[in-house]
């Protein structure tokens, strides 16, 4: 509902006090991408290579708005969250919906609006859901600017290539989720930079509330928000949770309150809803 390079906030949508730089935890098979039988690597440039033309600054510029959302697009954001608190490091994390890549994988069939979807088309829908606010317009310089810089960090990969550090690494609850145990290990391990109320603080964001992501994000999934934690959090200290505590964590904080979504009536319109869809 994760990265600055000349600030990074280190905050993920769930997004830690710590502010230090991910820990990266490659776990096969998601380091690298299969194309045929090629095989590459997970290996993003560096920020610094981004060239010097008009091209270049617009990519800057794409950067700029993934990790400083709330500054540079404002207008069009409805909640406290920046593209960054789910795209760890402004998308470079391999654990946590990196945009290595994904350029390459659009345009693409989704089942939720039963479409083929555009990159830009996937752009917006996270401002409308994660961010709770409204899609940047098809000729906006910032939504240009977004996918110049996916599209950048996609250099390399084949159209098409399977990406497997993309999205995040799904975990398995032995058990139906504890949202009460939950509630315990949320208190002791993610309240300090959350807040114990989930409205956030200075150093993270609000993972319940008005400010949160709302219901149709991908992270009020509990499914995807236990792959986030479980991976990611406590900030620099992934993997230090359990599967089950993980889902514990992300069910109590899932049946807490957040913003509705008016056209979630539209999702999913020829099947194919998840199981754990909060709607």
């Amino acid at each position: 509902m994760v990265w600055l390079f000349s600030a990074i906030l280190g905050m993920a949508m769930l997004v830690s006090c710590s502010g230090e730089s991910p820990r990266i935890k490659t776990v096969e098979p998601r380091g690298a991408a299969q194309a045929g039988s090629a095989t590459i690597e997970f290996a993003p440039p560096s920020l610094e290579t981004i060239p010097g033309s008009q091209l270049g600054e617009q990519t800057r510029l794409g950067y700029q708005i993934v990790v400083n959302t709330q500054e540079y697009a404002r207008p069009y954001v409805g909640n406290r969250l920046n593209c960054t608190n789910c795209h760890l490091d402004g998308g470079l994390n391999p654990n946590a919906a990196s945009f290595v890549g994904l350029a390459s994988v659009y345009p693409e069939y989704r089942t939720r609006n039963a479409r083929v979807n555009t990159l830009a088309d996937r752009v917006n829908e996270c401002f409308e859901r994660s961010l709770n606010g409204r899609a940047l317009p098809p000729d906006s310089s910032k939504l240009r600017a977004i996918v110049a810089y996916i599209t950048w960090l996609s250099e390399g990969v084949p159209q098409g290539a399977t990406l497997p550090w993309r999205g995040f690494q799904r975990i398995d609850s032995r058990r139906p989720p504890d949202p009460a145990n939950g509630k315990k290990v949320y208190a002791s391990k993610c309240a300090f930079c959350h807040g114990s109320d989930g409205l956030g603080t200075m150093g993270a964001p609000p993972v319940w509330g008005p400010q949160s992501y709302n219901i149709a994000a991908g992270m009020a999934r509990v499914s995807v928000a236990a792959a986030f934690i479980k991976s990611n959090m406590p900030r620099s200290w992934g993997w230090s949770l359990s599967d089950d505590h993980a889902y514990d964590v992300a069910a109590y904080m899932n049946s807490q309150p957040r913003p509705d979504f008016a056209d979630k009536i539209r999702d999913w319109p020829k099947g194919g809803k998840p199981a754990d869809s909060p709607y």
